[in-house]
């Protein structure tokens, strides 16, 4: 190699050099514009770890009449995860928002019931807590989430009413309509969440299986109510599945005896979510898995009488989410 060529070698080697060198200061000193900030501080709303495995519990207790029991505390209650009693981390009675979707059946038999349905989700939107948020999801053949001005919810019960058609036609997609109800709820603000089914309980349309809905409705941690409306003449009518699902739920399945007692059942639920205190806890021990746990909700009040008491059945380990600071788990920070 001649020397002439070593020294264009040894230029080419210190201009890299130099590159390198010039950009490691370029990198340096905008380190020391920029002072790290800690991870802990960058999140937009910080979630409280130790709480990331919170159970909520939205209870129901009455008396033998049926009467909601108020004024009871803490200590008048015992949680079990799997028959393990729990420690309560969350314990309220305050009538709290919820976020509620009304499932409407619009399919050819329930032609005749329809103005009594509107009717009575007109009384459920103005007996509600006045920061409830409400959606309609419609259905027959087809699943339809109603406009609402452009919103995924409203707390106006003028607009929830406007939202309502009175037609009826086609068959009955009763569990597409279920899962679309749970999935738009989980666009809502609210922990507290329910949806109310207004159907005569059959299904001849749908694409997903009873078992796969009440495997999502466990899932969900959503409560769900039923105005089921049978008749004698419709074959395709069956209550069982609605039943089950409010039963696993928390929820009730009413069956009225006439079309004019609907509305009667609609503010009956409305009063429902709205007398309920809400038991939060995090479970003990490691290595859950993914499988549904049982849960039981028991009450001490010798002086009461027998109290009868409603909550869901048990929830999945592994749908357990975060609770923001504050919130005590009851909103869901966005």
């Amino acid at each position: 190699m001649t020397r002439i060529s070593q020294i264009c070698r040894y230029t080419r080697y210190l201009k890299y050099g130099l590159f390198l060198l010039a950009l490691f200061v370029d990198i340096a000193s905008s380190k020391a514009q920029a002072p790290q900030v800690p991870s802990y501080q960058i999140e937009v709303s910080p979630m409280v770890s130790v709480a990331s495995d919170l159970v909520l519990l939205p209870v129901n207790v009455t008396d033998k009449q049926g009467n909601f029991v108020p004024g009871l505390k803490e200590e008048n209650f015992s949680v079990y995860d799997e028959e393990r009693l729990q420690s309560l981390t969350v314990f309220q009675r305050e009538d709290t928002p919820v976020s509620v979707g009304l499932i409407v059946d619009h399919s050819a038999s329930m032609e005749s019931k329809l103005p009594n349905v509107v009717a009575a989700i007109s009384a459920f939107g103005r007996s509600g807590n006045p920061e409830d948020e409400m959606f309609v999801v419609d259905f027959n053949d087809t699943v339809k989430v109603e406009p609402l001005g452009g919103k995924d919810f409203t707390s106006v019960p003028s607009e929830l009413e406007a939202s309502e058609p009175l037609s009826a036609s086609g068959r009955t997609a009763l569990y597409d309509a279920l899962a679309q109800g749970l999935t738009h709820l989980q666009l809502s603000h609210w922990q507290r969440r329910a949806l109310i089914v207004v159907s005569d309980g059959g299904d001849n349309a749908s694409l997903y299986k009873r078992s796969e809905i009440l495997k999502l409705a466990r899932e969900s941690k959503v409560t769900i109510y039923s105005i089921i409306l049978l008749h004698e003449h419709d074959k395709d009518e069956d209550a069982k599945a609605l039943i089950q699902l409010s039963r696993e739920t928390g929820g009730v399945a009413f069956l009225p005896q006439s079309q004019g007692s609907v509305m009667d059942f609609s503010l009956l639920i409305a009063k429902d979510l709205r007398e309920q205190y809400t038991l939060g806890f995090v479970p003990e021990g490691k290595g859950m898995g993914s499988s549904f746990r049982k849960v039981q909700v028991h009450v001490a009040a010798p002086e009461l009488g027998k109290l009868n008491v409603r909550t869901r059945s048990g929830y999945f380990a592994e749908s357990r989410g975060a609770v923001p600071p504050g919130s005590n788990g009851l909103r869901d920070e966005r």
